[in-house]
């Protein structure tokens, strides 16, 4: 691996034990339970956004999904200092800070009286959050690389993908018993478990020969070592297309259901179903890609999602689109969603190693960022029927095919270093 000044990089002695005095298996569990906080934040208010944009004088209904893209602008925009400060002062004490940002967060959105000071929590809480997106991936980076990394995000991943199937219900049964702010209760309490179960178990991960500086000159180096990498750049750019398409679809997925199909009552049901066909996918990923490979198995889901989104997109367009219609296509495309995310993750990371925390954190302020602005133009574009979301997923995965061509040299299914 050659390092930023062109010298290769001498491989680094891991232990038996990459993350000692934890298990394999809790190693894993608390990964998802990290990756779990930002998907709450996301998920279990889907149902509440008819109820808060009423409490707080939202004028629009496309209106109301800025309670998710601001989120997720905080969250992108917040990774790009996360890694810096990870590479410098380790993962567990950033990590921590950036619970305890997003658990007071939490608080001050359940007691907002303004549309303005929910979008000002609403952001700060995406901040606090980006803490888990970037030290899950550097923790996971640390002690793992390539397949086996691959199949670590993807175990991870199968916990993750169970939020969004309970995630919308659980925040539908609070609202049973309890007024809409306290799904905002749920995530701070949240938030304070998953941290005292880090403070307490979770080791530091990073080498203390692997600190880094925080030096203005270093930093940019770094960046430019990031934005240079051809197989970095191509992966980080498809999976920013894709994460478009996916955040896309939860703006507007409510209003589908309620204003397209005139069945709100089904919302929890079938958004739990196509997420249930995501988490099958990642099973089946990390039980398939030690055999075949990263780029075979994404490569191959990447033609299948576009597959599905220029049939759906055929049938919104030519009015046939029906409640099953929308559930069955939703969920191929979630299916095959569900086998790029982990592998284009994993394949953006593995050249970039040495300098995990930085390169973590600004693949995910691009990803999520780029991801955010392409599925928030998406949504706004909802009119009352599913057409102009399908045509944006579709135009969303050609893209993505282009960028991984790009990042291949032309060239699809090609092993490459075993992955």
């Amino acid at each position: 691996m050659a390092n930023m000044d062109g010298a290769t990089a001498p491989p680094r002695l891991k232990t038996a034990v990459p993350h000692p005095g934890m298990g394999f298996r809790e190693f894993v569990t608390i990964i998802a339970a990290m990756m779990m906080t930002n998907a709450l934040a996301i998920d279990s208010m889907l149902p509440a956004l008819p109820e808060i944009g009423h409490a707080l004088g939202v004028a629009t209904d496309n209106q109301r999904q800025w309670i998710i893209t601001a989120y997720l602008l905080g969250f992108g925009a917040a990774q790009i200092f996360y890694g810096p400060l990870a590479d410098r002062y380790g993962r567990k004490p950033v990590l921590l800070a950036g619970f305890g940002i997003y658990t007071l967060a939490s608080l001050i959105a359940m007691f907002s009286g303004s549309f303005e000071t929910m979008m000002a929590a609403r952001v700060l809480q995406g901040i606090g959050a980006a803490s888990t997106r970037v030290l899950a991936v550097s923790i996971v980076r640390d002690c793992y690389a390539g397949r086996k990394m691959a199949q670590v995000m993807s175990l991870a991943f199968i916990v993750f993908l169970a939020v969004p199937v309970v995630a919308p219900t659980l925040g539908q049964l609070i609202m049973l018993v309890a007024p809409w702010p306290f799904i905002f209760l749920f995530l701070a309490v949240f938030g304070g478990a998953v941290s005292l179960w880090a403070l307490s178990r979770l080791p530091e991960t990073l080498h203390p020969e692997d600190r880094l500086p925080i030096a203005p000159g270093r930093i940019l180096a770094a960046f430019r070592f990031v934005l240079s990498d051809r197989v970095a750049v191509g992966y980080m750019l498809a999976m920013t297309l894709m994460l478009g398409s996916l955040f896309g679809f939860i703006n507007s997925a409510q209003q589908v259901f309620a204003d397209t199909f005139q069945a709100p009552e089904l919302f929890t049901t079938i958004f739990a179903a196509v997420a249930i066909a995501m988490a099958v996918a990642s099973v089946l990923n990390a039980r398939l890609v030690g055999r075949f490979g990263t780029r075979r198995i994404s490569h191959a889901a990447l033609l299948g999602y576009i597959a599905f989104a220029l049939v759906h997109a055929g049938v919104a367009l030519s009015g046939h689109e029906n409640l099953w219609s929308f559930a069955l296509l939703q969920a191929g495309m979630m299916f095959c969603f569900g086998l790029t995310g982990p592998n284009f993750g994993s394949m953006a990371m593995e050249p970039l190693g040495h300098i995990a925390g930085t390169a973590s954190a600004v693949q995910g302020f691009v990803t999520t960022v780029g991801g955010a602005l392409i599925g928030f133009f998406i949504g706004q574009q909802f009119n009352g029927t599913t057409g102009p979301l399908m045509v944006g997923f579709a135009t969303c995965g050609l893209a993505a095919l282009a960028v991984v061509f790009f990042a291949e040299g032309g060239r699809l299914f090609r092993p490459r270093q075993g992955a």
